[in-house]
């Protein structure tokens, strides 16, 4: 796997968008698409061509899981990594969303400083399952 670089951000809170922008693009150096919704991360998918999606689990509309459903029925994007956030984060929840194919979840409220570095790490585990494959 090459080095993580292009994120796409799904979020309905304007507020977290503002706070997850700051940490991925200015102190994570990421190339970062936002967008607001499960529906507006279709739309843009096959532009951004993201390396991984981080998205928000809960929104209104089209769910995360049902977005990221959608996102991989696309031609290009059947294995695009999708880790989910959520303030929901019990084992259970946990289980399930990586059951259903999430990369990772991570919770809610998240560290900026250190939501780079752990995007980074779930990317470097994602290489090493692969070479393990």
């Amino acid at each position: 796997m090459t080095e993580l670089k292009k994120i796409l951000h799904v979020e309905d809170e304007r507020d977290i968008r503002e706070i997850a922008r700051m940490s991925l693009a200015v102190v994570g150096g990421f190339d970062l698409e936002q967008c607001g919704s499960g529906d507006e991360a279709l739309e843009r998918v096959r532009d951004f061509g993201p390396d991984l999606i981080l998205m928000d689990v809960m929104m209104p509309g089209m769910d995360g899981e049902t977005a990221m459903d959608h996102i991989r029925a696309l031609d290009g994007f059947g294995r695009t990594p999708v880790v989910f956030m959520t303030a929901k984060a019990s084992n259970a929840n946990v289980d399930l969303l990586r059951e259903k194919g999430a990369a990772d979840v991570i919770t809610k409220p998240f560290d900026p400083i250190a939501l780079p570095e752990q995007l980074r790490e779930i990317w470097r585990g994602l290489a090493g399952a692969a070479v393990q494959v």
